[in-house]
């Protein structure tokens, strides 16, 4: 059985992107008047009144640079949810956000896509599937509607 590790945006991630995110620009937190929108630093919806911040993240590169890896043209950024302060993070014995339909993207250990699955019930196996190749070092989760980028989980 293969173990893997769901990652969320790490809490000094998160503290420098409030500052600078990866497209160069600082936060602009606002309150979330409905809720709903689906926080990547801990893994779950935000609730009405929280203040949140839409920041541009580029996972791969982040990635990248903890372990050498080269993504190449695969690095991208995107828009992302987190909360305008401190958070708690996520720790959780279930996977997060698996309410929808998802899109899973492999990659290998050097950055590259390897192929990717839409998933829609049983988000346990499509992960296992995604994991059995050994090639495969890290899955994206992402939402289908948008395309964004949740979380990654990690082989180990």
């Amino acid at each position: 059985m293969t173990t893997y590790t769901v990652c969320p945006v790490p809490s000094g991630t998160l503290a420098a992107l409030l500052t600078e995110d990866d497209a160069g620009a600082p936060a602009v937190p606002c309150t979330d008047a409905e809720g709903g929108a689906p926080l990547r630093c801990c893994l779950r919806r935000s609730a009405p009144g929280e203040r949140i911040a839409l920041v541009s993240y580029a996972p791969l590169r982040r990635w990248a640079a903890e372990t050498g890896a080269r993504p190449g043209a695969y690095d991208e950024r995107g828009p992302v949810f987190v909360h305008a302060a401190g958070c708690p993070g996520w720790s959780g014995p279930r996977l997060p956000l698996t309410d929808a339909h998802r899109v899973l993207r492999r990659y290998s250990a050097q950055g590259r896509i390897l192929g990717g699955e839409l998933v829609g019930e049983d988000f346990p196996a499509a992960l296992a599937r995604a994991f059995s190749d050994p090639e495969v070092a890290s899955v994206h989760v992402r939402a289908v509607e948008y395309g964004c980028f949740l979380y990654e989980v990690r082989r180990g």
